[in-house]
């Protein structure tokens, strides 16, 4: 199985595991990360990946098979929303490449660990797409505007330590078996805390009222729907896979 459960007292421990393509994620997977952030009863997730990589963001072959028509209902919108929508403290543990929705889905995470090894890149623009999952609008606010234009445009590789200088990630850990102790040590700290004080804080943490990352969300969905459909983006992801 591709995507991973296991629950321990007051931790639920989701993991990406599909090493062999740097957990690349498809619809199927997708959708069943959808069903395992539904399913989370426990005030704290832990989010990881095996095998020495958090994502690698799409599955290009399974995308352009499957990615058509109305993006707003796709399997990576319902994994989206439902990781919006948890009530959990969600823990990003991550080890080598988090790229694409393995980077924008971190700007929703609570928490980001991650070894010297990892990085973010957001390389929508180099394939002709433009952001996802409300990264540019939640991006700009993180960072500043200049930052996450620059992050944006190019779709270079931010190293895990200047992404913690730059407040998206919390802590870098030297290796995996460091990062792994670490957030155990974190986890089990906020394990012994109210269940309900976890929650509600971090529900006002959440509470956006005048601001709207959804219809921002909207937004990208519809530029991403018409891009997808242009043929310089369809060559530029059938060549990125050729190379592959």
């Amino acid at each position: 199985m591709s995507i991973e459960t296991t629950v321990d007292g007051q931790v639920t421990t989701i993991t990406i595991n599909r090493p062999e393509k740097r957990n690349a994620l498809t619809k199927a997977m997708y959708v069943a990360l959808a069903d395992a952030f539904d399913a989370v009863r426990t005030p704290i997730a832990v989010l990881s990946g095996a095998g020495g990589a958090f994502t690698a963001g799409n599955d290009l072959g399974d995308f352009l098979a499957h990615e058509a028509g109305d993006r707003t209902k796709t399997p990576a919108r319902v994994f989206q929303e439902a990781l919006l929508a948890t009530q959990a403290v969600v823990v990003a543990s991550v080890d080598g490449p988090a790229v694409g929705i393995g980077a924008t889905l971190l700007l929703h995470c609570d928490l980001v660990y991650a070894t010297e090894r990892s990085y973010l890149q957001f390389p929508f623009v180099p394939l002709g797409l433009v952001p996802e999952f409300g990264s540019s609008y939640a991006l700009p606010r993180r960072v500043g505007p200049q930052r996450a234009t620059e992050l944006l445009l190019f779709g270079e590789r931010l190293p895990a330590v200047e992404a913690a200088q730059l407040g998206l990630v919390n802590e870098v850990l030297p290796d995996e078996t460091a990062l792994r102790k670490r957030v155990s040590e974190r986890v089990e700290t906020l394990a012994a805390r109210s269940a309900r004080a976890l929650t509600a804080t971090r529900a006002l943490l959440h509470d956006h009222t005048d601001e709207s990352v959804e219809a921002r969300m909207e937004s990208e969905s519809k530029h991403f729907a018409e891009l997808l459909h242009d043929p310089d983006t369809v060559a530029t992801l059938r060549a990125k896979l050729d190379r592959r």
